[in-house]
């Protein structure tokens, strides 16, 4: 998820203006997700105990112990305090625990790369759901207010939404500003009402004892798995305690999470239990059954106020991962829009925002309850966890040199966690998890068709590409017309001569006196130094090799690049500078080594690749465009 912080590093991570900023400012971006669990986990997971019938004393102690110990070690043992110190540089996420690993691997995994794109997927289909069940369960507390407003519930959603989306690009800095005293607000809201409600019945303390989870999950049967997944929807959003930790820091963010995010939550769901011991109808809407009727619309705007600021952490979240896949080469490239001048993790990608409104609103109109949509939330966030537990277990194996004995009986138990949840969430299958499920189907398929297209792509114009080396001793011989200034050649592979270049000097029969075979590289770690960002190899008189190394969080830039060549004694000039790229037309065809329906699908996201001109940020008064038709 996206902040917007101005950062340094240090060796405890990302610093700024003061650890309490960061940590204030996590409380905000951070734990919004998992932040507004209370207004339907617990409701949700007590209703699926109770199966129709009355709500008893042991399913209340039951679900609560149950939501105690998932936060305890799920999010608290787990991601806390043990994947936030697995950083990839300072930053983490799905996708930069996946580079990690393979990292520490030494070598690109097939197996790590499948876990990476499905725990990214099920990321995104989580940036769907969130917003949706999120502002939905908020405006669900209107009709306790009044029952008039019960037709009313989903157009306001739907109201919401649209104006949350509409605001993307314009950036989130005025917006992120007012995040943390806002959730400051929400998790004191939450504190002093469960310590108002715990009053109800101080016996539901009692549920801190695992045995009351533990003898209702065994005397419950398949309803007690069933009760497990909604359960689960008290740690949504603990993943993105580790995604986030390029934005704020370790310390700052387990600071948040064990000294007030943590205890207010608890402090709630056990006010919420209190009250319906004491009155088990409050179960119907437990979370806003805790005020009086007079002080139920005040609750619902800042319940509305933080499950906006949940949403657009997620919504910021999805634009993050999405731009990461891009620079790891698990995408096409997507439009980018830097919203701030001075924080670069604040970006805005309009396709993906259009296709996140898309599905949210598909979400709100097709389940059009909280209740309904609940079934669908967890299978996406377990998904995510299962995987970033295996991906985790390699990292601590191999990159912090645990013997592999030590480091399964570390990681096991919180995986076989994770899994006994994920099965709880597949029981919901018929009721709705099946949407997750099919959207993380289609970004996967969608992922590997890229991946697969483009090393065919790569194949076959291999076949007809010519070695650098080949070209530059014929042209020695017999040199074609020379025309001053620098030629830019872009390619993905410097050994072979580029597409552009070969055109060039069949059409045009040209050549500069300065020749440049650029590659951009894309490093498996977020940043790079400024010092291997150029590299700059000459090759004969008239052509030199350059390669750019970009981190894969960073923003491409071409030109400012290569103005670093100037220390090292090339003479860019970006007026006196040609850039040549190719444009391929691509062709479906029955031989490509893909069914017909990839080939249609690679040449679809191809085609809506933005512009590599764009993307590299190379002025278009620059380039030069050589197009080419390749069957695939």
């Amino acid at each position: 998820m996206t902040a917007s912080i101005t950062q340094t590093e240090t060796q405890e991570g990302p610093v700024t203006s003061g650890f309490w900023a960061l940590t204030l400012g996590s409380i905000g971006v951070v734990f919004g997700d998992i932040g507004t669990s209370p207004l339907y986990a617990f409701h949700e997971a007590v209703r699926g105990a109770a199966h129709g019938a009355p709500v008893t004393r042991i399913m209340v102690l039951g679900v609560l112990s149950l939501i105690l110990w998932a936060l305890l070690i799920v999010v608290t043992a787990k991601y806390v305090l043990l994947l936030l110190r697995a950083d990839n540089n300072g930053e983490g996420g799905t996708l930069s625990l996946m580079a990690l690993g393979q990292r520490a691997l030494g070598r690109r995994s097939w197996f790590l790369l499948a876990l990476g794109v499905v725990g990214a997927s099920m990321f995104i289909g989580d940036s769907m759901i969130t917003p949706a069940i999120s502002v939905l369960s908020a405006v669900d507390g209107l009709k306790l207010a009044t029952p008039a407003f019960e037709h009313y519930v989903v157009p306001l959603t739907v109201l919401i939404l649209v104006l949350l989306f509409a605001v993307q690009s314009k950036g989130t800095a005025l917006v992120a500003s007012a995040f943390g005293p806002v959730m400051v607000v929400w998790f004191g809201c939450l504190a002093v009402l469960g310590v108002i409600h715990i009053a109800d019945d101080p016996s539901v303390l009692a549920a801190i004892n695992p045995y009351y989870a533990l003898q209702f999950l065994l005397s419950h049967g398949t309803i007690g798995l069933v009760t497990l997944g909604a359960v689960f929807l008290a740690v949504t959003g603990g993943e993105a305690l580790y995604a986030d930790l390029g934005h704020f820091g370790r310390k700052p963010i387990q600071s948040a999470w064990m000294f007030f995010v943590l205890p207010s939550l608890l402090i709630n769901y056990f006010g919420q239990g209190a009250l319906v011991l004491s009155d088990p109808s409050a179960i119907e809407h437990s979370f806003y059954r805790m005020v009086p009727e007079h002080l139920v619309l005040p609750l619902v705007g800042l319940a509305t106020a933080a499950t906006v600021i949940a949403s657009q952490a997620v919504i910021t979240g999805a634009y993050s991962l999405v731009y990461q896949a891009v620079q790891l080469g698990l995408l096409p490239r997507f439009e980018v829009r830097y919203t701030s001048e001075t924080h670069a993790g604040q970006i805005y990608l309009p396709r993906v925002n259009r296709l996140l409104l898309i599905g949210v609103m598909l979400l709100v109109l097709l389940f059009h309850t909280p209740s309904n949509l609940a079934s669908a939330y967890g299978i996406a966030v377990s998904t995510t966890m299962v995987a970033d537990g295996i991906m985790g277990f390699v990292v601590i194996w191999k990159l912090w040199n645990w013997k592999a004995a030590t480091a399964a009986v570390v990681i096991l138990p919180f995986v076989m966690v994770d899994i006994t949840f994920f099965s709880a969430n597949l029981l919901k299958l018929l009721e709705g998890a099946w949407v997750p499920l099919l959207f993380g189907a289609t970004m996967a398929a969608t992922i590997w068709t890229w991946r697969r297209g483009s090393a065919i792509l790569i194949q076959k114009t291999r076949r007809i590409e010519v070695p650098l080396d080949d070209l530059i001793r014929s042209l020695e011989k017999r040199p074609p017309h020379i025309v001053k200034g620098t030629a830019v050649f872009l390619t993905s592979d410097p050994a072979f001569v580029p597409t552009a270049l070969l055109h060039n000097l069949k059409h045009n029969k040209v050549l500069h006196e300065h020749n440049v075979i650029l590659t951009i590289e894309t490093a498996h770690t977020p940043r790079v130094d400024l010092s291997e960002r150029f590299k700059m190899e000459k090759i004969s008189e008239k052509f030199s090799k350059v390669r750019l190394r970009f981190g894969f969080m960073e923003q491409p830039n071409v030109p400012k690049a290569l103005a670093i060549a100037r220390k090292q004694g090339w003479q860019f000039d970006i007026m006196s500078t040609s850039f040549f790229v190719s444009r391929r037309s691509l062709k479906a065809s029955a031989q490509s080594g893909m069914p017909l329906w990839q080939d249609h699908l690679f040449i679809a996201l191809s085609r809506s690749a933005n512009d590599a001109t764009d993307y590299f940020q190379i002025p278009t008064g620059r380039v030069v465009e050589v197009g080419t038709q390749v069957t695939i």
